[in-house]
């Protein structure tokens, strides 16, 4: 038979099943041949399909509703969260992404805040920097290039503070303030020894709008340059000479405008004098008679003021702070001149005046009704001077009496029975105070502060 016969064959249609699954009428059928399969040698083998690794897909987050991401936050809220963040953090935040970046930079942002600053080498875009965020505030804490650099890349300065720049000469300020800086209105010049009279003279020439300048620890300043300053700073209100020895009456006489040449800086509502030892009852006379907007003086270390110069300190309608701190020859004495006419004074300080007991005490309790700050750290006050003031000045927040040996746990308990506004106690170096004492004291409804020594306790 012919092998062609043998592969098909025709299959009766009575036997074909009329389900849609089986083949059709007549279809061919391969019939099984054993012996038509091919040899083993000539088998084609076939590879398998390659394995494709199916892994588990991560499931799609939800994205957050429009508006609860910081994402979605409008730039101004962003420069309003900002603006609550201290300085250092002001800064990282500037360097997560371009739009925190460009919120962080917005001039709110950066209002009020003292740029301090190392200036060691030449840094091109530091000032840019500056100006773009509006900082108009800069403290140079150290100096080895000109300081022509800082007054020319940020023009709109409002604050300089040179404070310990001790490098700092009058050619180095004279160079700096080559042109008028109407914006300046601090200037801070604080232990910078070498500056003498000479740089004075530039400042009153080309910073007139100057409202606070700080010249303490400026050894080489003269009466000279105080009648430059007040020939040419007339809206000056904020003089601090702290240490200015060279100074003497006659300094303070051009200040008030009492010399032919100046007509004095009247504006002046702060003079620090302290440690000016030169300085007698004559310049006290000088500062009632024309500098009569002063509000605060400072006199502390002053030994050659006397009580005869609190006399003219009492004329005086707006003072209310007044410190005497280590003024030798006040006494008793000069408190009763003082409370003639001080009833304005809210702060007052005659700590470590030796003279100053319990007579001084009755006095203040008599004439300095609005006190609120009373210091008398290591003066000769016992209990029953602290009974005078506890009984009559009830608003007082803040009294300093360390180093008072004679007050006992009686004077505690007349002052924790009256002064119930009382913030701040200084008990430092009282010997004869004991814990019950103390307990007292801490039972003080608004006390904040407790000073046993060199830390608070409450």
């Amino acid at each position: 038979m012919d092998d062609s016969h043998l592969m098909l064959t025709e299959i009766p249609g009575g036997l074909i099943s009329h389900r849609p699954h089986h083949l059709p009428r007549y279809a061919p059928y391969h019939l099984h041949q054993p012996h038509l399969q091919p040899s083993p040698a000539t088998q084609l083998y076939l590879h398998p399909p390659a394995r494709v690794v199916q892994r588990p897909k991560t499931p799609i987050a939800t994205p957050p509703p429009e508006g609860t991401h910081i994402g979605h936050l409008y730039p101004e809220i962003l420069t309003m969260i900002f603006a609550k963040l201290n300085v250092r953090d002001r800064g990282r935040v500037a360097q997560v992404c371009t739009a925190w970046r460009d919120a962080a930079y917005s001039k709110s942002v950066w209002k009020g805040v003292e740029a301090c600053l190392h200036l060691r080498r030449t840094t091109p875009t530091l000032f840019t920097s500056l100006v773009r965020r509006g900082i108009r505030k800069i403290q140079v804490l150290s100096l080895r290039r000109t300081l022509k650099d800082v007054v020319m890349g940020v023009p709109n300065l409002e604050s300089l503070n040179l404070s310990g720049c001790y490098n700092i000469t009058d050619l180095n300020l004279s160079h700096s303030f080559a042109t008028e800086m109407e914006h300046l209105k601090v200037l801070d010049l604080s232990l910078c020894k070498q500056i003498t009279d000479t740089s004075l003279g530039r400042i009153g020439t080309q910073i007139k709008n100057l409202e606070v300048l700080e010249l303490g620890g400026c050894s080489n300043i003269t009466n000279t340059g105080l009648l430059l300053i007040a020939w040419a700073l007339r809206k000056l209100k904020r003089l601090n000479l702290r240490s200015c020895w060279h100074i003497s009456d006659q300094g303070i006489g051009h200040l008030a405008g009492l010399s032919q040449e100046t007509e004095g800086n009247l504006a002046l509502e702060y003079l620090g004098l302290q440690d000016c030892q030169r300085l007698s009852d004559e310049a006290l006379k000088y500062i009632s008679q024309g500098l009569t907007s002063l509000r605060s003086i400072n006199l502390s270390f002053c030994v050659s003021v006397t009580d005869s110069g609190l006399k003219y300190l009492a004329k005086m309608p707006k003072l209310e702070e007044l410190n005497l701190r280590a003024c030798d020859n006040i006494s008793d004495i000069g408190m009763a001149y003082l409370t003639e006419g001080g009833s304005t004074i809210f702060s007052l300080d005659v700590s470590f005046c030796d003279k100053i007991g319990d007579q001084a005490l009755i006095h203040i309790s008599q004439g300095l009704f609005h006190l609120r700050s009373l210091s008398l750290n290591a003066s000769g006050i016992t209990d029953e001077g602290l009974d005078r003031i506890a009984k009559s000045l009830h608003d007082l927040e803040t009294l300093n009496i360390g180093q008072c040996n004679r007050i006992s746990d009686k004077g505690l308990k007349t002052l924790a029975d009256n002064l119930q506004h009382l913030k701040a106690i200084d008990l430092y170096g009282c010997t004869r105070l004991s814990a019950q004492g103390l307990e007292l004291i801490m039972k003080l409804p608004k006390l904040e502060t407790l000073n046993l020594g060199l830390w608070h306790v409450r």
